[in-house]
């Protein structure tokens, strides 16, 4: 018998479905719950428990990890007779993996500490091949003493796991991480348009550009989908364009002006009004090429 927590899963996605698997890997009893049956299969195939709701994965659960896309997924599993906080039982612990509002997070928080159940939000960066890889930057917003409890496990999903404040902290700094790759992924594109049109050596343009000041994350993970102009989804627009919402809202509220960052959510959502949304944020080379008078089929 494992001397390990239970958990319980809930949001097999893109990222949510090799997390899991990684916990699986280390030992721990998973149970996991998500709306495709076909993501339910992988991980019972992994070595997984697949439930048929969120209440039956939850009951009995010591820790329940939530990975879904936005703050009303979030309330609509959370909430309500079927959700978590009537369901899980009393002195369990919440891990919330989502992107969402901070105050999301902060009502979660709350609400779930009426119930006994603790919680924190940890949202990651890294996209889909950091949560394969299980090197994600996770930025956690909760108390010391749950933190530390949940380190144990989040070191099974990511590289750098840091405390960055109270609940919703973790949130906020998700937001500032998603301006600051959208900003960077626009500038990747442009140059990539100023290099295409100037005819450069573009696999060697970037290479060498990737190794000096003008590196980074960014430009390492999507090089291949400039170069190939491949957007297979690591991390799509539709789910950026919400995180430029996040950001954009989060910012006004604190007086904090975005001007740089107003734009890229602009071009963000022209994208996807464009029918871009399932691509790759990468994708976003698409709009610097049809602002230049490319034809992008």
């Amino acid at each position: 018998m494992s001397n390990l927590p239970k958990i319980a899963w809930i949001g097999l996605g893109i990222m949510g479905s090799p997390m899991s698997e990684h916990l699986v890997k280390a030992g721990y009893d998973v149970t996991g719950y998500t709306l495709e049956q076909d993501k339910l299969d992988r991980l019972a195939a992994a070595g997984g428990k697949a439930a048929g709701s969120v209440k039956e994965a939850v009951q009995g659960a010591d820790v329940i990890i939530t990975m879904v896309p936005a703050s009303p997924h979030v309330e609509a599993i959370a909430y309500g007779e079927d959700g978590i906080l009537e369901n899980a039982k009393s002195g369990a612990l919440l891990i919330d993996m989502s992107s969402i509002t901070p105050q999301t997070s902060v009502d979660l928080a709350k609400n779930a500490e009426a119930k006994g159940i603790r919680v924190l939000d940890a949202p990651v960066s890294g996209g889909e091949a950091g949560a394969v890889e299980a090197v994600l930057s996770i930025m956690v917003g909760g108390t010391e003493e749950i933190f530390a409890e949940a380190k144990p496990i989040l070191e099974k999903l990511g590289k750098t796991i840091i405390l960055c404040g109270p609940h919703g902290a973790g949130q906020t700094v998700k937001a500032a991480n998603q301006l600051i790759v959208a900003v960077n992924i626009q500038a990747c594109a442009e140059a990539v348009v100023f290099l295409e049109k100037s005819g450069a050596d573009m696999e060697a343009a970037l290479q060498v550009l990737n190794g000096g000041l003008a590196g980074s994350t960014v430009l390492t993970r999507k090089m291949q989908n400039f170069l190939k102009h491949e957007f297979a989804p690591g991390f799509k627009i539709d789910l950026h364009h919400k995180d430029m919402g996040i950001v954009t809202d989060a910012a006004r509220n604190v007086g904090a002006a975005l001007p740089v960052g107003a734009v890229v959510a602009q071009l963000v959502a022209s994208l996807r009004a464009q029918g871009d949304g399932g691509l790759d944020h990468s994708a976003l080379l698409r709009a610097v090429e049809r602002l230049s008078g490319d034809k992008v089929a």
